[in-house]
């Protein structure tokens, strides 16, 4: 059967003809025009281009100064404080050696600037005639503006030009250094301080402009962009997945997503992790891509609901993505941080607490779930030590419970409960979002992708397993812990979890004919997990409806509110997370762990 999984969902924006434009010439063309209409005859009209980190600046500058020929150029960069004064002011939040972890910043893009230099380049673009260009990160805190071009960056793309090496960090010169610290740094500060700007001046932006495509920009008008988002924000819709290798990586996706069968494996897909996906609008038959995070920014109690704003501020609190080993290898052994060691170590509010659904298994298919029993902490971590240096391979049966698994089944991983998923499995993981907090204690003793051993975290891991979640306490608690919840002609609903300790539901709904769904006020996101083809639609007609495909994600806002979900060609089932109404964020206790 051939695949009908859409790898380019896209947000159709109505209303709004002749507000979109492709190609450089045209982009020019557009802003040329704009910058007429601002400017009165002899006056000057100043063009902030704010740019987000990870663009290739060299080239949007070019191409920009030779399509609008400003009378005057400026660049913020001049602006920055010297790269060394930089590395110092972030150094505090990248967790000086650690390969992987830092801790969030609270920096804003205002204290990378020198402030004599922003006043400096004020004052020239203020008195200067003509039309006036100041471009770079920190161009709308370098000026006054008259029109606004937003230059954004989707984080995947950004994180692919790392590996390249063809971008640095922000106010710094590194794009030589290894991409993983790169993207480090990326994550914990550079993000982090270009979406506090982001955020103020969305609602200001005169275009956006998207470069995602070296030499294909797009441009779109700030009016058409925010129609786009707001429509998202009452609708269904899905973001963009994307697909990469793994050194445990296996073949399922690519049958069942259409991905290309020349690469050696595919393990990962991001499906729905709005903090790194990127969100498509159409618009005159042109494709704009952003990050998915501009909606959250743009329409967080449209998009997540009052309580859920309340709770965690403008972030996406719910994950799904894809871990396929079918084919492959394990997962490498691993646990994710208790609540209160994630906020003190890494200055989260909360914890990547999970589940692994099986859309598919093998018939060896097998997950590793809490420690045994009779597991000493010392002789484990002994063991764990031992083949980190080379010696005697980890022998994880002997100190980690195995089960098998099936299609369907749903295994429910509470932080601090040691887990890792076997080969030939694809798992569907449904978590919370903070999801680099993976702290591996054994990786079966294989390189990465890059031919070097991947990080291995026994003193984050030696933090954080529990030791009473044994196999009596995964099989009575963690395990297909399932209950109805209703049923009528045509569909039946249960509980899959997820923990108590954890504050996400799942619910899944098996039908042959229109299962009634509410959001109740609060964010869904669904996975089709049965059925080649359903459709969601609105019983009031308040969104138009919308099909949805075999293994695809899609979130449905928390203003769409009542909707259905109804089987097309046959046998379809759902599984459904949100957040639980009654479930406080902190539920993790550092109970039982004999470490100390």
């Amino acid at each position: 059967m051939t695949s009908n999984y859409d790898k380019f969902p896209a947000v159709e924006i109505s209303g709004h003809a002749g507000a979109a434009w492709r190609g450089w010439a045209a982009v020019a063309v557009e802003l040329r025009s704009a910058v007429a209409a601002r400017r009165a005859p002899g006056g000057r009209v100043v063009v902030a281009v704010e740019c987000y980190t990870g663009l290739h600046t060299a080239e949007v500058a070019g191409e920009l100064r030779r399509g609008l020929a400003p009378d005057l150029w400026l660049e913020t960069r001049t602006a920055f404080k010297p790269p060394a004064e930089i590395d110092r002011l972030v150094a505090p939040f990248l967790g000086g050696d650690d390969p992987l972890f830092g801790f969030y910043t609270n920096l804003t893009l205002t204290e990378f600037l020198d402030a004599e230099k922003v006043a400096a380049l004020r004052a020239e673009s203020g008195r200067a005639r003509g039309v006036v260009v100041v471009f770079g990160t920190a161009a709308l805190l370098c000026c006054e503006p008259d029109l606004i071009v937003y230059a954004d960056m989707p984080r995947w793309e950004g994180q692919l030009r790392q590996r390249r090496n063809t971008v640095s960090n922000l106010g710094v010169e590194n794009a030589t250094l290894k991409g993983s610290l790169k993207y480090k740094r990326a994550f914990f500060v550079d993000w982090r301080v270009c979406d506090r700007l982001k955020q103020d001046t969305l609602a200001r932006w005169d275009y956006l402009l998207d470069t995602t495509a070296p030499g294909d920009p797009r441009l779109l008008t700030g009016a058409a962009l925010r129609a786009g988002l707001d429509a998202a924000a009452r609708r269904p819709f899905r973001v963009v997945p994307f697909f990469d290798p793994a050194p445990w990586g296996g073949q399922w996706m690519k049958a069942v997503c259409g991905l290309d069968r020349n690469v050696g494996n595919f393990g990962w897909c991001f499906d729905c992790v709005p903090e790194e996906n990127s969100l498509l609008l159409r618009c005159c038959e042109v494709t704009v891509e952003m990050p998915a995070l501009n909606l959250v920014f743009h329409r967080p109690r449209e998009l997540l609901g009052a309580e859920l704003v309340a709770r965690f501020g403008a972030e996406f609190p719910i994950r799904f993505d894809f871990l396929d080993t079918m084919g492959g290898g394990n997962l490498s052994l691993q646990v994710h941080p208790l609540t209160a060691y994630a906020r003190e170590k890494f200055g989260l509010a909360y914890t990547q607490d999970e589940s692994y659904y099986l859309l598919d298994a093998g018939p060896e298919a097998t997950v590793y779930l809490g420690v045994k029993a009779e597991a000493k902490p010392a002789e484990m971590f002994q063991a764990l030590e031992t083949a980190q240096r080379g010696g005697a391979p980890f022998p994880a049966e002997q100190f980690v419970n195995r089960w098998p698994a099936k299609k369907h089944d749903h295994f429910l991983i509470p932080g601090g409960t040691i887990h890792c998923s076997g080969a030939n499995a694809m798992v569907l993981e449904i978590s919370a979002t903070p999801y680099i907090f993976t702290f591996k204690l054994w990786d079966w003793g294989r390189l990465g992708l890059d031919g070097e051993p991947r990080p291995i975290n026994l003193q984050h891991g030696r933090a954080n397993v529990q030791w009473d979640r044994d196999a009596a306490f995964a099989q009575r608690e963690l395990i297909n812990r399932i209950t109805p919840l209703g049923s009528d002609e045509g569909w039946r609903a249960e509980r899959t979890g997820l923990h108590s300790r954890e504050f996400i539901e799942t619910h899944r709904h098996w039908f042959t004919g229109t299962a009634p769904h509410d959001t109740q006020g609060t964010v869904n996101v669904l996975n089709l997990v049965e059925g080649r083809e359903a459709v969601v639609e609105s019983p009031t007609g308040a969104f138009a409806p919308f099909a949805v495909h075999y293994a695809e994600t899609f979130i449905v806002p928390a203003a769409a509110g009542v909707y259905t979900v109804r089987a097309l060609g046959g046998a379809c089932a759902t599984i459904k997370a949100f957040v639980r109404p009654d479930a406080p964020v902190d539920l993790f206790p550092n109970l039982g762990n004999r470490n100390g």
